[in-house]
């Protein structure tokens, strides 16, 4: 029952898909992040129906690139562009790290927020256009697995730039150690599958998740002095963008 109570506090805390509700006790949060990348394998089989969908009744284009970028949008309900809007604020502000913190849990967004939006989105729109097959689909889907398979051990890794959110608190209660070795196991099934899928856009793939995630590392500990839950969705939103362009590379290049 506390395996399954943990499935539903991450499905809860990290998708807008229904769950059943109840009172979140500390001994229920231990093994949640455990369940944090099967969102995005939530958000991979929703884009393979898509693009199955589109083939099958010859869906233009535009309306496949712009319906697939829009659906971890629907699944997670924004919940990391929010942290990515935050943190793009937060960087360009160029100010001393207290008042980067200080942004990061300011509501508002800034101009360099939107403009980074934006940017982002155009690119991943104009990336997911490119990736016409169902093969190449399929890497990008398992990316949305591996992106939060490396930020839950991120969360029980990396050191929290402060001692308190909701980032702190899922990794203040996870049970670590099994958090630890059940997100790595996970990773290395899903690198292998990606790789099985295809050699070149899997190895693309897993490399831009890799060398996200070092610049994660590095860039957070540089400007905050550690991740939050704001960082984090930074990360998993840049990484996915990350490996939607390579793909996208990928498929031309093969």
């Amino acid at each position: 029952m506390r395996i399954i109570k943990s499935f539903f506090i991450a499905f809860s805390m990290y998708s807008k898909i229904p769950m059943p509700q109840f009172q979140w006790k500390d001994e229920d949060m231990r093994y949640a992040l455990c369940f944090f990348p099967w969102v995005g394998a939530v958000i991979g089989a929703l884009w393979y129906l898509w693009k199955w969908f589109c083939d099958r009744f010859a869906v233009g284009t535009l309306c496949y690139a712009v319906v697939g970028t829009a659906i971890p949008l629907l699944v997670t309900g924004g919940f990391h562009v929010d942290g990515f809007l935050d943190t793009c604020d937060a960087l360009h502000s160029y100010q001393p790290r207290d008042r980067k913190l200080e942004i990061l849990k300011d509501s508002h967004i800034g101009a360099f927020a939107v403009i980074m939006l934006a940017l982002y989105g155009l690119i991943f729109l104009g990336g997911f256009s490119e990736i016409t097959t169902l093969r190449m689909l399929t890497v990008t889907g398992a990316g949305c697995f591996l992106s939060r398979v490396l930020s839950g051990i991120a969360v029980v890794s990396f050191p929290s730039a402060k001692q308190e959110g909701t980032l702190y608190l899922f990794a203040d209660k996870a049970h670590k150690r099994v958090v630890k070795s059940t997100l790595y196991g996970q990773g290395i099934l899903c690198i292998l599958f990606m790789l099985w899928i295809s050699v070149v856009a899997g190895g693309l793939a897993v490399a831009a998740a890799l060398l996200s995630f070092a610049y994660y590392y590095y860039r957070s500990k540089k400007e905050f002095g550690g991740i939050t839950g704001d960082t984090a969705g930074y990360f998993v939103t840049l990484c996915e963008g990350c490996m939607v362009v390579v793909v996208a590379i990928a498929e031309r290049l093969m």
